[in-house]
């Protein structure tokens, strides 16, 4: 009894005896702390630089100094991106103030503005709104975003967010308006990928971050993921000479059809794949299907920082047939991810031939 006590004892503590059992690391691993490496030997492609010069779609002003832009261009060479579209959420001085940074490399980045939301408890805030998105063209904004809603409204525009306000509301309607006639097109985050929404238990395919990341709906009036798409929807229909890209592929990669249908529905629609390489690619075949059935609606982007391991990732997934890969500093998961395999004729597409469509429509 006494030995069977003892070795009960080193089980549960996980001691290393020799000739003793360990204890089970899934007793006691914390999820956070669960990192695989693959054991698979399977092909290894380092892809230095993109098959094509890229436009990244879906980008922040991320630089704190000039050093840090300069910095930055020297990447985008070495990498292959061509141009950076900045999704700066920001109106007035603070606006201003990126136009300026950033204007020392010209051809190189551009800046989009967000919506100026002040006063829009009060009538007639509009022209207000518009007549800063005016200033803001005449600046050198390009296109409105990253407009942000995850249930309670829009959220990202800087320095006041327009809570309670979707993008289908009717006092939006005066800005698209005016957006469709600078020819300025709206990048916007609708909802959080599906598995934000589920409990965060065993059974969250998600759970390492679910927790996190979990979207809270105990709260009155907030729409929910199928909602949010849906105010999307509306907007992109009721606006059909405005270009929209819904960025994070409408955040419904776990069902990628909920967005094809959309695209199937509206021209005026696109969609960015940024930072969520993750997400899409541990489902390759699926994957490469949609993007290659929608390669005429779908632009490249990062919303990642900047840093050549970060791009060359992102350029490994598309372009390479690697399999069963993890990235988990980069992306937080632990699923294993594969490469999509995607022709030269998409990945041209992907990379470039569609974003020059939408910005030559400024």
């Amino acid at each position: 009894m006494r030995r069977l006590a003892i070795t009960n004892l080193i089980i549960t503590l996980g001691i290393c005896v020799p000739g003793v059992v360990w204890g089970q690391a899934s007793n006691t691993l914390l999820l956070k702390n669960y990192k695989p490496v693959s054991i698979y030997k399977t092909p290894v492609t380092a892809i230095n630089k993109a098959a094509f010069p890229v436009i990244d779609m879906h980008s922040h002003p991320y630089a704190a100094s000039d050093k840090e832009i300069d910095d930055w261009v020297k990447i985008m060479d070495s990498v292959g991106i061509q141009k950076t579209v900045l999704l700066t959420y920001t109106t007035g001085r603070a606006f201003d103030s990126l136009v300026r940074k950033y204007n020392r490399y010209p051809g190189r980045f551009e800046l989009w503005c967000g919506f100026d939301y002040t006063g829009y408890h009060t009538p007639g805030w509009q022209k207000h709104a518009v007549a800063e998105l005016e200033r803001c063209y005449k600046e050198g904004a390009r296109g409105v975003g990253e407009l942000g809603d995850k249930g309670e409204g829009e959220l990202y525009s800087k320095p006041t967010p327009g809570v309670g306000l979707h993008i289908d509301d009717p006092e939006l309607k005066p800005l698209l308006q005016k957006c469709v006639e600078l020819k300025m097109p709206i990048s916007i985050h609708v909802a959080e990928d599906r598995w934000m929404y589920e409990k965060p238990d065993s059974t969250n395919d998600g759970m390492i971050n679910a927790e996190k990341w979990h979207v809270n709906m105990n709260k009155p009036d907030k729409l929910d993921h199928d909602q949010l798409v849906n105010s999307l929807e509306n907007a992109v229909h009721d606006n059909p000479n405005l270009i929209f890209i819904a960025c994070h592929m409408a955040n419904c990669c776990s069902d990628l059809s909920q967005l094809g249908r959309l695209l199937d529905k509206y021209p005026n629609l696109y969609a960015d794949i940024a930072a969520r390489y993750g997400e899409i690619s541990p489902v390759p075949r699926y994957t490469k299907a949609f993007i290659t059935k929608y390669q005429d609606r779908l632009v490249y982007g990062t919303d990642m920082g900047f840093n050549e391991k970060m791009y060359r990732i992102t350029f490994r997934i598309l372009e390479t047939a690697d399999e069963h890969f993890y990235e988990i500093n980069q992306f937080y998961y632990h699923w294993p991810l594969n490469g999509l395999d995607l022709s030269k004729d998409v990945l041209e597409k992907l990379y470039k031939t569609n974003a020059e469509k939408i910005l030559k429509m400024n």
